[in-house]
């Protein structure tokens, strides 16, 4: 134990010697971790997630993700496609209701030309109308694959009830708006959003000087860009009645704020009540919701807790699936009762440690990897132009005290739930007899 102690401790040290970040005059953030890889990887971060669209163009970050490979005022898609292949690189983009992250990974050596294509596809669009065209039927591949997902299309609801504005927009296009996204409408997009105030450049195996001078030619509008409307919590529900024999049901009421001390207790108290399954092909026995509903039901069922954090707001609660005919007291009555008998002090020693051992394992393993680490230098420069070291976010969990996950259960069942369910729902109760 002494020997791994130290060696984690020099592995810390060495962390903040290669860890850099710094901030240019017009406002662009750049984090780099110098690791001399053979294998460099360059991430563009920017908020410009589904939460920043309108009623006028809903769906235009959906379009725009796909339209990454399109041509641009440097390179056609042909040269796109064929030059990333010919160096052996991989260039990606993912959306999230916040942010939008292109990424591009090589090897060292190729770092240069590959990071001309990634400036290509982020500061150099042009969308041409032609081109939209041909990706209509990818948006609707796009929708069907994530239609085929209850647990997608559960979640999407979720968001839509819980919110008044901005995390209540979908992360997929509505039909309504499938072949209206205009090439004017994304050159909007992108002017509004893919300003320096809201660009971080992060690398990995990269020199930073090196990424600072690729900042520092990045194309792109300066200042914070268009006004940010805070997420506005309210609570409700939304239900999708089908012939599916499960029930998707999900509970939630407003949680914490990501990087804040609350959604720390959340996530202790998530794994309290269960965040599936340790063991493959296993089942979380040891879980609270698990052992609850198991008292209740013989009947097959899955339960997990649900926690999600965004910049100015959160949800937590919890995800059931059952079946039609115990949907009600046997499965979703029962997953609440155990988050009421934790909000009543029904809480151990043992369970906050094995709960916060749990979170710590977890957050490390999720840094482990060069996508992991990349993703959480990302969203924390993006939001706070720092970076907290892990020994300072292990620290953060380890302070986590009983008393403030038992708050944090309260804070649940004390507030205004959202539900949304999908399924045969004739037995499932609705969010007001909750």
């Amino acid at each position: 134990f002494l020997i791994f102690f130290l060696l984690f401790e020099t592995s810390l040290e060495v962390f903040y010697l290669l860890f850099q970040v710094s901030k240019l005059p017009n406002g662009l953030v750049i984090a780099s971790i110098e690791n001399y890889s053979p294998v460099s990887s360059v991430g563009v971060f920017v908020k410009a997630g589904s939460r920043y669209e309108t009623a006028e163009n809903q769906g235009v970050s959906h379009v725009l993700r796909l339209a990454a490979n399109l041509t641009t005022k440097g390179a056609s898609a042909f040269k796109l496609c064929r030059g990333v292949e010919a160096i052996g690189g991989s260039l990606s983009v993912k959306t999230s209701r916040e942010t939008m992250v292109y990424t591009a990974d090589c090897l060292r050596d190729d770092l240069d030309s590959l990071l001309e294509f990634l400036i290509n596809v982020t500061a150099a669009q042009e969308f041409r109308p032609w081109e939209l065209q041909d990706l209509i039927t990818r948006v609707q591949i796009d929708k069907a694959l994530a239609q085929q997902c209850p647990q997608i299309g559960v979640i999407e609801k979720l968001h839509e009830a819980a919110y008044k504005n901005a995390l209540s927009n979908s992360l997929y296009c509505p039909d309504y708006m499938v072949g209206q996204i205009s090439s004017e409408q994304l050159q909007s997009f992108v002017g509004d959003h893919f300003t320096t105030g809201r660009i971080a450049l992060v690398g990995l195996g990269v020199n930073h000087s090196n990424l600072r001078k690729v900042a520092e030619g990045l194309s792109v509008r300066s200042g914070a860009g268009a006004p940010v409307a805070r997420a506005l919590y309210r609570g409700g529900e939304l239900r999708v009645q089908t012939n599916d024999d499960l029930v998707h049901a999900l509970i939630v009421s407003e949680g914490g704020v990501i990087g804040s001390a609350e959604a720390n207790a959340f996530s202790v108290l998530q794994r309290i009540l269960g965040a599936g399954p340790h063991v493959k092909r296993g089942s979380s026995i040891t879980s609270k919701l698990s052992q609850g509903i198991a008292k209740a039901t013989t009947k097959p069922f899955d339960a997990t807790a649900f926690n999600a954090s965004y910049s100015d707001s959160g949800l937590f609660g919890v995800y059931t699936i059952s079946q039609a005919d115990s949907a009600g007291e046997q499965v979703i009555e029962a997953a609440l009762s155990q988050v009421r008998g934790v909000a009543q002090g029904n809480v151990s020693a043992a369970d906050i440690t094995r709960a916060k051992n749990q979170v710590k394992a977890e957050y490390l393993m999720s840094i482990e990897g060069s996508d992991g680490l990349m993703e959480e230098m990302g969203t924390q420069v993006l939001t706070t132009v720092a970076y907290q070291a892990p020994d300072t976010v292990l620290q953060a969990i380890e302070a986590v005290s009983q008393d403030a996950v038992v708050q944090a259960a309260k804070t649940f069942v004390d507030g205004t739930k959202t539900m949304a369910a999908s399924g045969h729902l004739m037995n499932t109760p609705f969010v007001d007899e909750i």
